[in-house]
């Protein structure tokens, strides 16, 4: 079980990008596979500005193209969506204490890392290197060998 950040599927759908080929071959992947995986509504959303904002992708999507790849990502059989549970607070909190300098950006990741703390999910497949803060996680580089 596993969570896919949102950089990885950014790069799966941008041809552009150098980490296209790869990402697009793992989210194809696991889009396939009955085995599980896990976004948030979070992920899919910053997806979905990323994808259709003009000053990141060289050629922005429209809404209903980057829909049809957030839909196509939602039919798969294997993945699932995390939400908040009654624990959500308490979570949130003892992650607050555990990890210093929580503010601004880093909250998003924070969010993310919370879902996953609560739902007993400890990878993460993003190259984002703030995951890293999170002692709870397990951060895979996709393009590491």
């Amino acid at each position: 079980m596993f969570v896919a950040d949102t950089n990885v599927l950014v790069y799966a759908a941008d041809e552009s990008a150098p980490e296209h080929a790869r990402c697009r071959e793992l989210v194809e992947a696991w889009r396939r596979s009955p085995l599980p995986w896990y976004v948030t509504w979070g992920i899919l959303y910053e997806f979905l500005r990323v994808s259709t904002h003009p000053q990141v992708f060289e050629r922005p999507w429209r809404i209903e193209r980057a829909w049809e790849f957030v839909s196509a990502l939602l039919a798969a059989p294997g993945l699932g969506i995390l939400l908040q549970t009654a624990r959500h607070a308490e979570v949130a909190a003892l992650t607050w204490n555990e990890v210093p300098g929580i503010r601004g950006n880093l909250l998003h990741d924070a969010g993310t890392a919370i879902l996953m703390r609560e739902h007993g999910i400890r990878r993460i497949y993003t190259r984002d290197a703030d995951f890293h803060r999170f002692p709870f996680l397990e951060v895979v580089d996709p393009l590491a060998g």
